[in-house]
């Protein structure tokens, strides 16, 4: 039986062996510190809406004509496309809202032409209804992000579809 004295020392001795390397493996890792050009976000809405027209129910990339951020300018507001600046995780959200009852709207986040994420809203019987979906995308530098309508009319006035997206971190 060992004595009392000794007991917390045989307790201890593995910790003291084990803590160093934790710290070590800790001090290795550095943190990755967003500054000046590494700041990416962008929201926008629609205000206007997309009316029945010859083009209804055609797919169409879907413009937003008020920027309410855009950190860094990588949303252009002309095209309604955000451009990549770096390699990166980027977050994208968009909340689309149909304009009549009796149709069936289906929104796609594209990434250089090709649909990530998409989302839809058919109730017949609701008016307004939102096409609303979220997610994380990698992206290299030069790639485009854009939201695309496969069917269906927009609401925009009083700025009811947003489409917003963040550099989550740079790989």
């Amino acid at each position: 039986m060992l004595p009392s004295s000794g007991l917390p020392m045989l307790i201890l001795a593995p910790l003291l062996l084990i803590g160093p390397l934790v710290v070590r493996g800790q001090n290795d890792t550095e943190p990755i510190v967003l500054e000046g050009t590494g700041r990416v976000a962008f929201s926008a809405t629609r205000q206007t809406n997309h009316e029945p027209t010859d083009m209804s129910n055609r797919t169409m990339i879907i413009y937003f004509d008020q920027i309410l951020v855009n950190v860094g300018g990588h949303f252009d507001q002309e095209s309604s496309i955000f451009l990549a600046p770096r390699r990166g995780v980027y977050s994208f959200n968009f909340h689309v809202v149909k304009a009549y009852n009796r149709q069936t709207i289906q929104v796609s986040l594209m990434l250089n032409g090709w649909p990530m994420i998409s989302a839809f809203a058919g109730d017949q019987d609701v008016t307004r209804e939102a096409a609303t979906n979220a997610g994380l995308v990698i992206m290299e530098r030069g790639d485009k992000a854009y939201l695309k309508l496969e069917r269906g009319n927009l609401m925009g006035g009083w700025k009811y579809s947003t489409f917003s997206g963040f550099l989550v971190f740079p790989l």
